[in-house]
């Protein structure tokens, strides 16, 4: 099997349901990505993606698209089937754009599926088929938080992520009305590094017993403030800006900052770095969560087939292809009840119509 061709091709959405997050102004409403297919000499083609954020990792659509054809030059020369030598060459190119590297990660891990006949979650490992996701409700006044959570409930979560950090006391105040209107289901808090540590542990003691974790409370680059929270707060504290790959992983674990980590194939470079992010993790036993940018369904079956191989993944964060519109990804899995259901398509398992 050799790679004959290799296409690149950038594509922005809209989203359904735009939101608001802490550090971003004003509501999000859009989003971008950026496909790699890999042309294979049997006729058949491997896919990755690359999605970003701007204002967590500084990428830009033209950059990640500009390094993606500079990989995509280089990838025709490179033994497929090598994937560890294949990315360790193009970590060359993309030092400075870890979605670029999950691209060609995620593209040589199809690859690698369609050859053996095995569908992504089972060549990683194959601990389980299927795994709850939350939801994200972003940031608004009380009324319109339940008003939204209600509506993702209709749709059929059972877990809701609730966004804050711009505000301690009303944060509390918005969980504590969807609690109250939505009682049955499973609530998160993530204060995308809004808060002081006095504020974050205000916030975890009067949620306590109504947030299943709160997720980066303080700002990321401070891992003193975040192992305070961490010490004292009765309710479970994930990093998640925090970390971006094994080696800010590790220094969370070897600090013992926070209980958990959210692992994001776009912001670490891949399945690569996602899986020995979790192995530190697991190591140190702190608990994964998968997590996902605003991204197509291409990289959430990725992310999704990662978090179906490991025991130490106890918690999914993977909707972010909900609410894009005009996603060319079509996914093989299936959400069912507030859980995705992995299929035995090989590879990652997405029919993309580009």
């Amino acid at each position: 099997m050799q790679i004959t061709h290799v296409e690149v091709t950038p594509v922005e959405f809209k989203l359904k349901v735009p939101y608001r997050v802490a550090y971003e102004e004003p509501e999000v409403a859009k989003a971008a990505a950026v496909f790699v297919r890999m042309d294979l000499s049997d006729g058949r083609s491997a896919w990755g993606c690359a999605a970003f954020d701007t204002s967590l990792t500084g990428e830009t659509l033209d950059q990640v698209t500009r390094v993606c054809r500079q990989c995509a030059a280089m990838a025709v020369d490179l033994n497929p089937l090598n994937t560890e030598y294949a990315l360790a060459e193009l970590s060359t190119l993309t030092r400075d754009t870890p979605s670029a590297q999950c691209a060609f990660d995620v593209a040589f891990h199809d690859l690698l599926g369609l050859a053996a006949g095995l569908p992504l979650h089972r060549l990683l490992g194959g601990y389980r088929y299927r795994i709850q996701t939350s939801v994200t409700v972003g940031i608004a006044p009380v009324r319109e938080t339940v008003e939204l959570a209600q509506e993702r409930a209709r749709q059929g979560f059972r877990i809701l992520k609730i966004k804050g950090g711009l505000s301690a006391e009303e944060d509390v105040r918005r969980v504590r009305a969807v609690r109250d209107a939505l009682p049955n289901l499973t609530l998160r808090l993530d204060a995308d590094q809004g808060y002081t540590v006095r504020e974050a542990l205000d916030v975890a003691r009067a949620l306590e017993g109504t947030i299943e974790f709160l997720e980066q409370p303080t700002p990321a680059g401070n891992l003193d403030a975040l192992r305070q929270v961490t010490e004292l707060s009765p309710v479970p504290i994930l990093a998640s800006q925090s970390v971006v790959g094994p080696a800010s992983a590790l220094a969370v674990a070897t600090t013992r900052a926070a209980h958990g980590i959210s692992v994001k194939l776009a912001t670490c470079g891949g399945l690569i770095n996602a899986r020995q992010m979790d192995a530190i993790a697991r190591a140190a036993r702190m608990a994964t969560m998968v997590g996902c940018l605003n991204e197509p369904a291409l990289l959430i079956a990725a992310g999704l087939g990662f978090a179906l191989s490991s025991p130490n993944v106890r918690y999914g964060d993977l909707d972010g292809h909900f609410d894009l519109i005009g996603d060319p990804s079509v996914p093989s899995f299936r959400f069912e009840e507030g859980w995705l259901v992995a299929t035995d398509v090989p590879g990652v398992g997405c029919l993309v119509e580009l």
